[in-house]
């Protein structure tokens, strides 16, 4: 068993104010939980309007999942916001 820790960090420039910036963290989060079954959350710079940092944790069974879990999630991310792939860190354990 691996533990996948995937950090993902946005870049929204149409976003000018906390509650946009709820709106889409939201979204994206629940998006998230209900198609890969992962616990998603945002993680870092809350009080920032543009920048959206949303950590995401799951289980894997081995190393080739864990990556082939994070291609799929990245993948999905940028297909589904408006907001630009800055960074990702991962993790596994």
């Amino acid at each position: 068993m691996r533990i996948l820790s995937l950090t993902i960090r946005l870049h929204a420039p149409w976003v000018h104010s906390l509650k946009e910036k709820r709106m889409v963290v939201k979204s994206l989060t629940a998006k998230l939980r209900n198609k890969y079954n992962v616990s998603a959350a945002e993680t870092d710079e809350q009080d920032i309007h543009q920048i959206i940092v949303i950590g995401v944790a799951s289980i894997a069974a081995n190393h080739a999942q864990a990556d082939s879990m994070e291609e799929e999630i990245l993948h999905f991310v940028e297909s589904n916001t408006e907001a630009q792939l800055v960074e990702h860190v991962k993790e596994v354990f």
